[in-house]
């Protein structure tokens, strides 16, 4: 039973299972096993020896002929039978199988093949052999013990076969799962790039990955099984607990431009390849997260090499690399360049250096394929560790011989009595306690002298090389002094709910501030020739300003910022247009009481401090680091035509029978209209699916039946008979039976009086009430606009609070004002902070306004009409309302012209149109009031905020304020963002300690689990089954996600270089 149970290749638990069994089922099972393997009618396709001679002349003979289709499927079926065999058959088969040296005969094949049998399905069976027989543990060990079976399978994405790719994908994806196969896979990809003439590494499949391939399904399941092995190669292996491995290789994958890729496969809403795309951006994240933290920021933009370069800079500034990092980039100054990129490999070299440096553990193994053999990155280290340590020692034994006098003077003093050698052994032996790797020799007396020191020297030279060691003889800066408010200054809790901390000191701190400017000038002075009055009796100009109405404007007594500070480009209104205004009511003097400007002085400082924004390690501004400030408006426009064009109908499209018959009859037709004006004609009265007298009878009746619609009234003025024509129709109305349709409607139309003008009114009145609902809206969001800004008190105290920060920030003329154009509020985000250059001054106002105006904040809630207004041309609008008045008077003409003449019989103008102009007369006069209503309301707000009328039209002037308000509400919510990554930066920080532990035991689990699969049988399928759908990353993918959610929920964008930066290489 045991040997049955190693036959089944049955893994431990099964085998528990097996021998759990009733005695007489186990003999059942035994019974029918045996009777199986000694069945006298087997066929010599129960045996290996017979597939290993048929593959083998089948890779003979495909070097001779080509197989047509029926060998084809004869050949494919002998390799299926094969694949089923070693799924199926006892485990003495496999060994056999393995024995007869079965994989080199399939590896010979893949070798070996044509191009036709290696798009044909015969490939694909075998790269299925391949997998069944690494569904059993000796299968799979005697695989990837050969040296050239992962290479050779890998030559196989080369084919076009959808089907055989993803089997090789499978299989390359699970190798990386299992124990030591990681390395085996990046060999094999560095081998495929040779064999396929690849520029670098991973190219084809990131070609196939953007590629389009037709077919869904194919598309789909080749896309998910590159990402797939994509994730296992990335995670696997060295990837499990190596950040610096998998920097390194996504790297690779970045720069052959996967990132784009991947928000392109997103629009294939296919949810296992999201899956797999989900893990690749989530561990991409974490990694990129764990990178930042080790400079203490949150996030770092490898695209960027001047960020990059101060990062490092700043790590190795007062540390003995330094002078290293100075002599690296002044070699690599002096490397060869040429313009057309040549001489590269330089560069190339040095690249591969360093990713040797950073990957290489220290046994010396190279996780990836080692880009420079025979490297060691541990020896050399050693040797220039031992390079150092003679160096230091040769100058210690220097500094010996010179003590050795001393020391011995210091014998001789007392006598004699204490010998030297015996003191040195002593100290000796003190500092090969402290220093295990000191020789002790060191310190021993040579042939020629002792190195002599007394007790004191030595015992100071030990602490300071051990505080040396321990230091790393780094020498620290001065700490700055404490900023002012004593120790209290330095709480937590103050810092979190006051003023941010003190920037650093400038380098020229210690200079006494630059003298104060000169105070700006009471007034202009005077013209040339002006009378002396101006200098006599008459107070100073410095005093009262006079503005053009003669009231008197205060003088202003702005505070002075103790330094310069950065201007802010408004456009300063003159003191004569202030009077009227609503700079009148605004007194900014009153919100400088409630301002905190020492604060603002420290963010808007003229002097540039050191930025580097959202990656700096500077402490950031009240822990905002992050904005994403690019913002675009995208507009489109999209000219439609309400009517398609006439001639693109065919002549299927005429419709009746009547058409179809007249067609028949074209050569016995009359016809004097022009022939492209009467096709379109006809095939618009095809459209209309009426008779000539039914069209003449609903013109007549003003159309009360609702017989034509409005898009059909307007092509019929396009068909109004012409004077020609109707004097041509006019000449053969005896031959009116045989007439063409549009000549004989033409003729028909003509007959009704004042057909043209009936038609026009009629369309007129259909079109009217679409009319008006389309001017009066524009016509309301003009005046509510206009009264909501002259009203509004929150935009009242917004300007007053800006009117405050302008005075503070400018000097000389653009300083003192007492008003500003409105066109300046969208220049308030371009004022930057020079502490971090994501802090706008619109920033900085909000903030203002939540601590001390937060009513404000709702000011959107007062003037709701802006966004409508905005879109209103003001000369169009007009033209529109004009077009209409005169549409109506034409129409009253008509109706006069109508009210004198006979009507015949069914004329309903007079009635109809009389009740239409009586309610459209009245609907007309409600509009052009309300549009007289509009413009002087609009006359006043622009006068109101001191703008000039007639210079500007409603939306550029409403559109000012609309942009502000929408720019007031994305830094508002910029802010909140950054209020809450603060707080998730937090959050993590507490936990990661805690998910340290955690982590580190799941990834032992998970090591396990895999190193199990070596031992176990069947679960290689089971293993590709798990990578296909996604699952062997389920759990790192569900803590990923529970990550990710903590800050999805508050609304954050956690990805930080896709959101922020997004790489697109």
């Amino acid at each position: 039973f045991h040997n049955l149970q190693d036959e089944l290749d049955l893994t431990d638990k099964n085998r528990e299972a097996m021998f759990a069994l009733p005695p007489e089922k186990k003999w059942q099972i035994y019974c029918s096993k045996k009777k199986e393997q000694e069945d006298p009618n087997k066929l010599a396709t129960s045996w290996p020896d017979y597939y290993i001679d048929r593959i083998n002349s089948m890779a003979a003979m495909q070097t001779l002929y080509a197989f047509d289709e029926e060998e084809t499927e004869m050949k494919n079926k002998i390799v299926e039978d094969l694949k089923t065999a070693l799924r199926t058959q006892p485990m003495r088969f496999v060994t056999r199988f393995i024995e007869l040296d079965g994989l080199s005969c399939l590896l010979n094949f893949l070798k070996s093949m044509d191009y036709e049998t290696s798009e044909s399905r015969i490939h694909t069976s075998v790269i299925g052999c391949i997998k069944a027989l690494m569904n059993n543990s000796q299968g799979r060990a005697h695989v990837l013990a050969h040296p050239e079976s992962i290479n050779i399978i890998s030559q196989s994405l080369r084919t076009e076969n959808i089907k055989t790719k993803i089997a090789v994908l499978e299989i390359l994806g699970a190798v990386c799962l299992v124990p030591d196969g990681h390395k085996k896979v990046l060999q094999a990809m560095l081998h495929y790039q040779v064999y396929a003439a690849e520029r670098t590494r991973f190219q084809t499949l990131l070609n196939e990955l953007d590629r389009s391939m037709g077919r869904y399904r194919d598309e789909v399941n080749l896309k998910t099984a590159i990402m797939s092995f994509i994730n296992a190669v990335l995670n696997a292996g060295a990837g499990e607990d190596n950040l610096e491995f998998r920097l390194h290789l996504r790297y690779e994958f970045l720069m052959l431009g996967i990132q784009p890729v991947i928000d392109k496969l997103r629009g294939h809403e296919n949810a296992t390849l999201d899956r797999h795309l989900d893990f690749f951006e989530m561990v991409r994240n974490e990694d990129d997260l764990e990178l930042a933290k080790r400079f203490d920021l949150i996030h770092i933009d490898t695209k960027s090499a001047s960020q990059m370069f101060e990062l490092i800079k700043k790590r190795l500034k007062h540390t003995d690399a330094y002078p290293y990092l100075l002599s690296i980039l002044q070699h690599c100054l002096q490397m060869p360049y040429k313009r057309n990129g040549g001489n590269f490999q330089q560069w190339q070299l040095l690249d591969r250096i360093l990713q040797q440096i950073v990957l290489q553990d220290e046994r010396g193994d190279d996780p990836d394929i080692a880009p420079l053999e025979n490297f060691n990155v541990k020896n050399i280290i050693k040797m220039l560790v031992n390079e150092n340590e003679v160096k230091q020692w040769r100058d210690q034994a220097e500094k010996f011989r010179k003590g050795e006098r001393v020391l011995c003077a210091w014998g001789g003093k007392r006598g004699g009595k204490t010998d030297p050698h015996s003191v040195i052994q002593q100290r000796a032996a003190e500092l090969c306690t402290t220093f295990p790797f000191v020789d002790k020799s060191c310190f021993l007396p040579s042939s020629t002298f002792y190195h002599c020191q007394d007790s004191q020297t030595l015992f100071s030279f030990s602490y300071s090389h051990y505080t040396s060691l321990q230091g790393g003889s780094i020498s620290f800066p001065p700490p700055p002094p404490p900023p002012p408010g004593g120790p209290l200054a330095l709480s937590s809790s103050h810092m979190s709910e006051n003023l941010p901390p003190l920037p650093p000191p400038l380098p020229f701190s210690s200079c006494p501030p630059p003298p104060a400017p000169p105070p700006p000038p009471g007034g202009p002075p005077p013209p040339p020739g002006a009378p002396p009055f101006f200098s006599m009796g008459m107070p100073p100009l410095s005093t009262t300003t006079f503005s053009s109405s003669g009231t008197s404007l205060k003088k202003k007594s702005i505070p002075q910022p103790s330094h310069p500070l950065k201007s802010f480009n408004w456009a300063k209104l003159s003191e004569e247009r202030i009077h009227g205004t609503i700079w009148n009511e605004i007194d900014d003097l009153k919100a400088f009481k409630v301002l905190d400007l020492e604060d603002f002085e420290k963010m808007f400082s003229a002097y540039q401090r050191h930025q580097v924004g959202v990656n700096s390690s500077t402490p950031c501004w009240d822990g905002f680091c992050s904005l994403d400030s690019a913002k675009s408006v995208l507009g489109e426009k999209h000219n439609t035509d309400c009517f398609p064009s006439l001639l693109n109908y065919t002549q299927k499209e005429m419709g009746s029978t009547e058409d179809l018959y007249l067609s028949t009859r074209k050569v016995k037709e009359l016809s004097v209209i022009d022939g492209r004006r009467a096709q379109n004609c006809v095939i618009l009265l095809s459209k209309l699916k009426l008779s000539n007298e039914e069209i003449r009878q609903a013109i007549l009746k003003m159309d009360e039946q609702e017989d034509l619609a409005k898009d059909m009234l307007e092509q019929l003025l396009k068909f109004v008979p012409e004077k020609s024509d109707t004097d041509l129709l006019e000449e053969h109305k005896h031959e009116i039976e045989r007439m063409a349709r549009a000549d004989r409607f033409l003729f028909e139309m003509s007959r009704i009086d004042h057909y043209q003008q009936r038609l026009q009114a009629l369309f007129f009145k259909k079109k009217f009430p679409e009319r008006l609902a389309e001017a009066k809206p524009k016509v309301e969001a003009i005046l509510l606009a206009s009264r909501e800004l002259i009203r509004s008190k929150r935009l009242r105290q917004l300007l007053e609070v800006v009117l405050a920060f302008g005075n503070y920030m400018n000097k000389g003329q653009r300083g003192s004002a007492y008003g500003f154009k409105v066109s300046s509020l969208n220049k308030i985000a371009d004022t930057k902070s020079s502490i971090d250059r994501n802090i706008t001054l619109l920033h900085y106002l909000i903030m203002i306004f939540e601590k001390n105006y937060p009513d404000i904040l709702d000011i959107q809630s007062e003037l709701q009409h802006l966004p409508e207004a905005a879109k209103v041309n003001l000369v169009e609008l007009e033209k529109e309302v004009n077009n209409i008045k005169t549409g109506l008077k034409a129409v009253e003409a008509e109706l006069d012209y109508q009210k004198r003449r006979m009507r015949e019989s069914g004329d309903r103008f007079v009635p109809v149109m009389s009740d239409f102009i009586t309610v459209a007369s009245f609907s007309f006069s409600e509009l052009e009031d309300l549009l007289n209503e509009a413009r002087d309301k609009y006359a006043k707000a622009l006068k109101h905020f001191g703008e000039s009328e007639g210079k500007m039209q409603p939306d550029e002037f409403f559109g000012i304020f609309d942009t502000f308000l929408q720019s007031f509400a994305e830094a508002k919510q910029d802010l909140e963002n950054m209020r809450k990554k603060k707080e998730e930066e937090e959050r993590r920080a507490r936990m990661e300690a805690m998910l340290k532990e955690q982590r580190e035991k799941e990834r032992r689990q998970k090591k396990a689990k895999a190193g199990s699969i070596s031992e176990e049988s069947g679960e290689f399928d089971d293993l590709v089954s798990a990578l296909r759908s996604g699952e062997v990353f389920d759990k790192d993918l569900s803590k990923l996600k529970r990550n990710r959610k903590r800050s999805g929920n508050q609304g954050l964008e956690t990805s930080r270089e896709r959101v922020v930066t997004k790489l697109n290489y």
